[in-house]
């Protein structure tokens, strides 16, 4: 049935356009993405206008990490599972979200150093430090620390989000299982570490991975995931690296507004390798 049959056959081009416009029957665009919920969430605390930028880019960073932790969720499972081609599509798209946040960065640096601490005060304790969705991100790739846990103990239920993710095993984990189960000789110790500790490397896992790309067309759904997860953590760093130059350029060397080091903590994040042996593979190829 055409949408002039619906709508009646004598309906002209005048009636047909308006019943078209006609949302009341079904659900709308906004109603669909709660976009009255969503674009009232902001909520500024200074008088100053610039206040809201700040708030819009945190919580549309938000948004992306949830998109994010949903798929690093399902890649997870998916490489659990031995099902590699969807993990693959999960993975490219995370790698693309953290493109979107490297991005992000470029409208928060429009905010110059006293705009910032025209609204600095009314912050109070609140700080990025405390994002539970990217503490638990962080986990899932294996960057874990137990002691990360603290700033979400005021609230039992994400606290108990982010203990499950310290946890549980890390999409790395994940990968090194699949090694084993695919006949590699990795270390015992290696599979059976404790999970809550950060990724280390070793040696087993780095001649596993060698023999995967010295014999790609034998192992191609492997050979394709590590270069997955060398996509996924080039991404991240740069993400990583784009925060630490806003952050500078905003606030300078001050203290972040939760305590901590503010840069210099940052700067050490750089440091960070998820993956370790997949970057030292390399230098034997």
């Amino acid at each position: 049935m055409t949408d002039r049959d619906r709508d009646g056959p004598e309906a002209g081009p005048k009636e047909w356009h308006s019943a078209k416009l006609d949302f009341s029957r079904d659900m709308s665009y906004a109603d669909y993405l709660a976009l009255d919920d969503i674009l009232h969430a902001q909520h500024p605390l200074s008088p100053d206008r610039n206040e809201m930028l700040f708030i819009i880019q945190h919580q549309t960073s938000e948004l992306w990490m949830k998109l994010m932790l949903h798929e690093l969720n399902g890649a997870i499972e998916s490489v659990r599972g031995d099902r590699l081609p969807p993990a693959f599509k999960m993975l490219a798209r995370v790698s693309r979200i953290m493109e979107q946040l490297v991005k992000a960065w470029d409208v928060l640096a429009t905010m110059t150093p006293p705009e910032y601490s025209a609204i600095r005060p009314w912050l109070g304790q609140s700080s990025g430090f405390q994002s539970y969705q990217y503490r638990e991100i962080e986990f899932r790739l294996g960057n874990k620390n137990p002691a990360m846990l603290k700033p979400h103990e005021h609230n039992p239920e994400r606290l108990a989000e982010v203990t499950a993710a310290l946890y549980a095993p890390s999409l790395y984990d994940e990968a090194i299982e699949l090694l084993a189960r695919r006949g590699f000789a990795i270390a015992p110790e290696v599979l059976t570490r404790d999970r809550t500790q950060p990724t280390a490397y070793d040696a087993s896992v780095e001649a596993a991975w060698a023999e995967v790309y010295r014999n790609a067309e034998e192992h191609w759904e492997l050979y394709e995931l590590a270069e997955e997860l060398i996509d996924l953590e080039d991404a991240f760093r740069l993400w990583r690296f784009r925060h630490v130059t806003t952050v500078e350029r905003v606030i300078g060397f001050k203290r972040g507004t939760g305590g901590t080091a503010g840069v210099a903590y940052l700067r050490k994040m750089l440091d960070v390798v998820l993956f370790p042996e997949l970057w030292r593979v390399r230098t034997s190829m």
